[in-house]
Formats: structure tokens, C-alpha cells, sequence
């Protein structure tokens, strides 16, 4: 009679046994691992493999399978090992050589490579090409803007500023103030077509004119409520009126801090003599080239975006109306925006932009005029 091979003792220590009921009853583990955890518990009860089987419902073989690497791997027996995939196609000196054409060439008749181009060039598909872009962080596609302030006050404005977002003194009342000017009454040519299921809006590319209007808004930097003011022109004079407005709606036992940019109406000698007369007023001009310091800035994107670009006005007055519709939707429930970064941050941010800019100029080869000669 055969009795079949025998079978390896299956002895648990405690600290085994601990985690192997960890691993089964815990609702984090994967399903997989514990139920080889629940086959090793079974076994070490001394259950033959078929009866285990039967009461986990899965297969003798499993059951056998499992028992087998934790006799032999202990715990680290039930993880699943480690598999070699498929061999690599494309070796580390093509992928070097992809990463070189993207950053010092451009293919012929273009700024920039794009993947086709770049697969085409290299004899590598289009998806190898993505994959490699997207693994260095490569986008050729995408290009940004910047400016560096020349301004010789730089690091003194920037540290006065954000000191206001961050630390705002007591008594007294930050406004972020600037204008939108020029702002155009665009009514489409064709009637637009709203959007459908399976159907975008959509708008013809002309359209027609029908007048300007200039606003001018001061941001509460700590509440985020707005002063504003409508105006044809915008000129020193209804720049004064708009202080006026401001004076006014700030209660009088406040000191009221004005950030601005360096436009000229802001510093003409009108202006220069109503804050001269006006103690309580304290003026802190951002850097040149520097008004994303303002905070007025970030409002009048967010009226642009939700109103003004894919707004349609027949008249100023519509316009207006719109606009308006805008502030006190905003009005009714305002929150500020919060300012996060240093001065520290913020200076050390622009040094190393300023030392790739230097050093990108220094690598760059220089080019010496070509003069025309008269053959003597």
C-alpha cells in the first residue's frame, strides 16, 4: 500500500503564528496574502492538504504549493517573488541620446522636437519617446515667459511686501490697488452657440467693438473684499477720485497701507501732494517688473477667467453690468488669498533663476558683426 511522500513538519513559532493571524484577519491585507496566511495557519494545525483545500475552497495543489515555501522561506515565503520581465529593447545609450537632441538641437525648419519628430530621428516608436520625455521631465512642447527685475531695490521691496501679507501690522489696513484698463465691450459677430451634450460652446474667432471702460480696484489683503470704481480714462485724476473712494470706506482710526506697481499715474505730482496731505496713507511700490507681488493682480485674473473672456457685451453699460454682477458674487462671500512663500524664499527662487540665465548667456557663442569691406 503507498502512503505517498511524507510530509515536512509544520511547527509555528509564537512570533510566527502572531503574524500570520495579523496577516489573515487584518482588513489592509491583500486578499492574496492572506489567504496563503490562513493555508499555513490551517496546515500547522495538522489538517491534511486536501481538507484544507475543501474548507478554504481553493485547489490541493495550492494548498501544497504554499506550504511548501513557508517550510522552506519562512514568512518571506508568501510574498510573491520577484519577476524578470521582458527583455529591455531600448539600452541607456539611446535613452542618452534621446535626452541630448532634446535639450541641444531642434529638428530642421522648427523651434522644437516633437514626439514624431524625435521618434522619426531616432528610430525609436513615438510611445518610447513619450516615456522618456515623461520619465526626465522633458515637455519641448511647452514654452513659459519671465523677466527679471533690474529694479536696484529689489530685495528691500520684496521683504516689505510679503512683511505686509505675513505679518500685517495691527490698526491698520492692507490694500493691493491697481486698474484694469481698456477693458473691451467684444460682442461676437454670430450669435454663439451654447454648449450640448457631446458638444463644446462655441463662438465665432471675430468680433465687434463697442467701447472701453477702465476699472480700478483696491484688494483687502486680509479679507479679500474689494473697493472698486468705473472709470472712461484712466488717468492721475481718476486715480486721485479712486483714493478718494478709499479714504472714505476705511474707518478713520486705521492706518491704510497701498501696494501698487510703478505706473507713471501713480506717481505724478497730484498724487505725490494727496498722500502728502493724507499721514495715515502708507505707500510700498513693488519691484519693476514686479507686480505679481500685488495681490490685485490675482483678482483681476479670476474676473477675467470667469467673466470677461468668454463674456459677449453689446454696450459699455453691459459690460459694466457684468462686471459688476462679478464683484458681488465675490462680495458675498470672499476669501483671501494666502500668501505662502518668504521673502527668503522668494529671493532665493530668483537667484537661481538669475545664475542659469548667466550661465545660459555665458554658454551661448558669441557672434561678431559682419562688416562689409571695399576690397582695399
Amino acid at each position: 500500500m503507498r502512503t505517498g511522500r511524507p510530509k515536512v513538519m509544520l511547527m509555528l513559532t509564537t512570533e510566527e503564528r502572531q503574524r500570520l493571524q495579523s496577516l489573515a484577519h487584518r482588513s489592509r491585507s491583500a486578499p492574496f496574502l492572506a489567504r496563503r496566511a490562513r493555508i499555513v495557519l490551517a496546515c500547522a494545525e495538522g489538517r491534511d492538504n486536501k481538507i484544507v483545500a475543501r474548507t478554504l475552497h481553493v485547489t490541493p495543489a495550492t494548498v501544497g504549493k504554499w506550504r511548501g515555501r513557508f517550510v522552506r522561506d519562512r514568512l518571506e515565503g508568501l510574498y510573491d517573488e520577484p519577476r524578470p520581465g521582458a527583455r529591455r529593447t531600448i539600452t541607456d545609450e539611446q535613452v542618452e541620446q534621446v535626452i541630448i537632441r532634446t535639450l541641444e538641437t531642434t529638428p530642421r525648419g522648427a523651434t522644437h522636437w516633437s514626439v514624431r519628430g524625435m521618434a522619426k530621428a531616432t528610430g525609436l516608436s513615438r510611445m518610447a519617446i513619450s516615456r522618456i520625455w515623461r520619465a526626465f521631465g522633458l515637455q519641448p512642447h511647452r514654452s513659459e515667459t519671465f523677466k527679471l527685475s533690474p529694479d536696484p531695490l529689489l530685495v528691500e521691496k520684496v521683504r516689505d511686501i510679503v512683511g505686509l501679507y505675513l505679518n500685517p501690522p495691527e490698526h491698520a489696513a492692507v490694500f493691493c490697488v491697481d486698474e484694469k484698463p481698456q477693458i473691451q465691450a467684444l460682442d461676437r459677430t454670430q450669435p454663439l452657440l451654447p454648449m450640448q451634450p457631446g458638444q463644446v460652446e462655441r463662438r465665432t474667432h471675430d468680433y465687434m467693438r463697442h467701447g472701453t471702460t477702465s476699472l480700478f480696484a483696491a484688494l483687502n489683503a486680509k479679507t479679500s473684499e474689494v473697493i472698486t470704481q468705473f472709470h472712461r480714462r484712466h488717468r492721475s485724476v481718476q486715480f486721485r477720485e479712486f483714493l478718494d473712494l478709499i479714504d472714505a470706506r476705511v474707518p478713520r482710526h486705521l492706518d491704510v497701507h497701498i501696494i501698487m506697481d510703478n505706473y507713471g499715474t501713480h506717481k505724478t505730482a497730484l498724487i505725490r501732494n494727496w498722500f502728502a496731505k493724507r499721514p495715515r496713507f502708507h505707500i510700498h511700490f513693488t519691484p519693476t517688473y514686479g507686480s505679481w507681488l500685488s495681490l490685485v493682480e490675482r483678482w483681476f485674473a479670476e474676473l477675467t477667467n470667469k467673466q470677461l473672456r468668454r463674456g459677449a457685451h453689446h454696450s459699455v453699460s453691459q459690460l459694466k453690468a457684468a462686471i459688476q454682477a462679478f464683484i458681488e458674487a465675490h462680495q458675498a462671500n470672499p476669501k483671501p488669498f494666502v500668501w505662502t512663500k518668504t521673502a527668503d524664499q522668494i529671493l532665493a527662487s530668483i537667484a537661481r533663476f538669475a545664475q542659469r540665465t548667466v550661465e545660459v548667456q555665458a554658454a551661448q557663442p558669441t557672434h561678431k558683426a559682419r562688416t562689409i569691406g571695399t576690397g582695399h
